[in-house]
Formats: structure tokens, C-alpha cells, sequence
């Protein structure tokens, strides 16, 4: 077995340091798109007889230019949660400085509002949804040193005993009881890691990833970094069974790379974050993962990625997903599939999602997902064990007020689920259904870099 998995391993490592020149052409043509309306472009200082693109490329590459593009070029608008790849043409809303070598960057999101969930599990509340993350890079021997720090104060602002009203949500606890139909706080301390990327020889990266609090090589990147669900306030109903390991603490990663595909690999602390929001529950590293992630063109990014989770006693998953997104300048697209395995039983998640911003201003989005969940998830009377097929479909509209140094904004989602007629008894109903009015705050988007 471990001489297969080495031949697997190094069949990898080969094709992707293969001359990719049939790649290289479109690549390049597609990832130098520019945003419509770019808010916030603010040029980098340049030192006497410096070309202003030098810092660029040294701040955004896993290896230290000398004046051409390189293929370890890493675009900002790539960079996913954790190591996790997005398009190159997503759009980045962040605040940029440079300080000596060091580039620094902001970003933030804060949604605040009333959450009401109707059904006879709902509930309702004022709520905010946050969080907020700096950046540092500077190159370092040859290579790029990058610092992340992302925070929360959701323990302050959705804690509690009604959490965030959900239906259908399910996942870690409160109270020694399993949550159900409302969503946990992330945790204050949501990443504090770092990473550097190095060349190996002409063809491939080096990327190393250590973290605290972090992300594995695991699942799609989180569902608040994608493009195609940046305004949306909820997490997927089958968050799960896709994305859920975002904060793991205690991550190890390592990866290789060229400029259109990247093959990692984590060992983690599987255990889901316990109910003291404030703290770091670090652990052994006692979870796996592995993911492949291409970006054929500058607007599409695909990832499979394969993983054992140590999530609690008597749940230890077996999780596979698969991803796919799609950027332009103005519409993004998501589909994702996630299947946890845990004692044999096999539960799957499917989800597509979107966001439209034709004018910088205006931006619809929608969401529908189909999950498998077990009786024990949505803690339900009768066999914890049975399965059940759930709906929800999320629809929501977001006006930004542009122009300023921050961006203001205004909106609204609506979730209407969908359950089967065995359980309408629980929800009375069988579509539950809620909405979540909101203002919020966020950077302006950044020119291409």
C-alpha cells in the first residue's frame, strides 16, 4: 500500500512539473481581467529606480522575480481560505499598504441584523455575522513569507442559546446538546497562520502551510471567502459535509505547485471547536487530508480533496468533495458535492449557488442545496440513524453604497426548505422558511494587482 501511494505521490509530482506551454498561452490571456469599476486601487510606493511591479510580484508569487512573469506567480484573486485556490479573476475587497517590504493587507465583512426563522423549531433574534482578517508578505530567501490573522467577535454577537436562527442547519453543540436548526459562532480566533512559497527548480512551487488555528487541504474554499456567496450571511445547510474543517486547531500542510495546478497535503486536529468560543482547543494532529486543485483558466477552479476527520467520540467521517467555480467580472458560480462515511453509512451534499453584480452596486444572489441528514443531526425522535432528504433554497439581494474609503451596505435573504412529509410534524410545516434583514460594512474592491 505504501509503495503505491509513493508511485501515486510521484506520478503527481511529474505531471505537474511538466512543461505546461499548452496551458500557459490562455491562462495568461484569461487572468489579467480587470474588474468593471475598480473602488480602491491604490498603487504601491515605489523605491528610487524601482519597477513599480516589482513589489507586486514578490508579494503575490511563491518565488523571487527578476522582472518576467513567472509561473509561480500566485494572483491575489486566487488566494482561497486556508492553501485552497479560487479563480484568478474573483474579486478582492481588501485595503492595500506597503510598508518597506512588507505588503499589507485588510479585509473585513459585518452583517447585522433581525433573523427570523418561522416553523415551530425557528426562532428569532438580532444577530451579527463578522469577521475580519490582516495579511503580511514580504519575500524571504528566495521566497514569499505570508502572516494571516482572521478574527471574529460572533461569540459576542450570535452566542447564546438561539446561536443564529437556521432551519435545517446542523453541527456542533451548546449545552452538551447537539445544535439544530441554528448555526454555532465561528471562533474568535478563526485563523492565525503562516506560509511560504519557494521555487523548486524551473517548473515547480514549494508551498508550506503551518497554523494554530487553520485550514487543511480539505473541501472547497470557505463558504464566506467564495465569490459566489460573499454577500450571502447564511452557511450552506450542508456546511458539514463540505467546508467545515475552515478552523481546525493545529494544521500542517505542505504542497507542490506550477502556475495552473497544486497537489497538498494536511495532518490536522480533527475535533470540532468546543463551546468556549474565546480559546484555542489545540489537540494531536489525529486527522488526514489530501486535495488536488486546477485552475485551467484565469475564470475556473476545481478541487477534489479526500480527508479523515476526527470530528468527537463515535464520529470520525471519512469525507470526499469536489468543486467547481466560475469568476467573471461580474457573475460568479459554485457547484460542490461533499459525502461523509462514518461507520459505513455514507450521507451525501449537493450545492449551487451564485452571485450577480452587474454595476458594483446592485448584487442578487441565490443558493440551492439538497443535503442527506440523519436523524441524530437534526436531533429527531425515532432512529438517530435514519436518513432524511432536505431542501433549501436561499435567495437574497445586497445595495452597496460605493465611492468612500468603506463601503456601506443594505439587504435581505429569504430561505425556504423543504422536508419530507415524515417530519412535517416536527417543523409544522414541510417548508420551513425565514429571512434575515441586514447592514453591513466592507471594504472597497481592489484593482487588479
Amino acid at each position: 500500500m505504501l509503495k503505491k501511494a509513493s508511485v501515486l505521490i510521484f506520478v503527481c509530482i511529474v505531471a505537474l512539473a511538466v512543461p505546461d506551454a499548452l496551458f500557459a498561452q490562455e491562462h495568461e490571456h484569461h487572468s489579467g481581467a480587470q474588474p468593471k469599476d475598480a473602488e480602491n486601487e491604490q498603487p504601491a510606493p515605489e523605491k528610487p529606480g524601482q519597477d513599480p511591479m516589482d513589489h507586486e510580484h514578490l508579494g503575490h508569487s511563491g518565488a523571487h522575480e527578476t522582472g518576467d512573469t513567472s509561473a509561480f506567480r500566485v494572483p491575489h484573486g486566487r488566494e482561497g481560505s486556508g492553501t485552497s485556490w479560487m479563480p484568478d479573476s474573483s474579486p478582492v475587497f481588501a485595503h492595500h499598504f506597503m510598508v518597506g517590504d512588507w505588503m499589507l493587507m485588510l479585509h473585513y465583512s459585518v452583517e447585522a441584523g433581525y433573523d427570523v426563522q418561522w416553523s415551530d423549531r425557528g426562532s428569532h433574534r438580532l444577530a451579527s455575522v463578522n469577521w475580519i482578517m490582516g495579511m503580511a508578505s514580504r519575500p524571504l530567501l528566495g521566497g514569499e513569507l505570508m502572516l494571516r490573522s482572521m478574527l471574529s467577535a460572533e461569540p459576542a454577537t450570535m452566542g447564546g442559546e438561539l446561536q443564529l436562527p437556521l432551519l435545517l442547519q446542523s453541527g456542533e453543540t451548546y449545552g452538551g446538546s447537539p445544535l439544530h436548526d441554528r448555526q454555532h459562532p465561528h471562533d474568535l480566533f478563526m485563523e492565525l497562520a503562516a506560509s511560504y512559497r519557494h521555487p523548486v527548480g524551473d517548473a515547480l512551487g514549494l508551498e508550506l502551510y503551518a497554523a494554530p488555528s487553520g485550514e487543511p487541504a480539505l473541501g472547497p474554499t470557505a463558504f464566506m471567502h467564495r465569490a459566489s456567496a460573499m454577500y450571502n450571511p447564511f452557511p450552506p445547510i450542508g456546511h458539514h459535509w463540505q467546508d467545515s474543517t475552515h478552523i481546525s486547531f493545529g494544521v500542517l500542510t505542505a504542497g507542490v505547485y506550477n502556475k495552473f495546478a497544486k497537489l497538498e497535503g494536511s495532518i490536522f486536529h480533527g475535533s470540532e471547536p468546543d463551546e468556549d468560543r474565546w480559546n484555542f482547543d489545540l489537540g494531536p494532529l489525529d486527522s488526514w487530508s489530501g486535495r488536488i486543485s486546477v485552475n485551467p483558466t484565469g475564470e475556473t477552479s476545481f478541487q477534489i480533496s479526500y480527508g479523515f476527520v476526527k470530528a468527537r467520540p463515535g464520529e470520525t467521517p471519512h469525507r470526499v468533495t469536489a468543486s467547481g467555480t466560475w469568476a467573471s467580472d461580474d457573475l460568479s458560480l459554485t457547484a460542490i458535492w461533499g459525502r461523509n462515511v462514518d461507520s459505513g453509512r455514507a450521507s451525501d451534499s449537493a450545492l449551487i449557488e451564485g452571485q450577480f453584480e452587474p454595476d458594483g452596486k446592485n448584487a442578487p444572489f441565490a443558493r440551492l442545496e439538497w443535503v442527506q441528514k440523519l436523524g441524530r443531526d437534526l436531533v429527531l425522535p425515532g432512529d438517530p440513524e435514519a436518513a432524511y432528504d432536505v431542501f433549501q433554497a436561499s435567495v437574497g439581494f445586497v445595495h452597496r453604497f460605493t465611492g468612500g474609503p468603506v463601503v456601506p451596505l443594505i439587504g435581505a435573504s429569504v430561505n425556504v426548505g423543504l422536508v419530507p412529509q415524515s417530519i412535517e410534524g416536527q417543523y409544522g410545516t414541510r417548508f420551513p422558511a425565514g429571512v434575515f434583514i441586514f447592514i453591513g460594512l466592507q471594504p472597497p474592491q481592489m484593482s487588479e494587482m
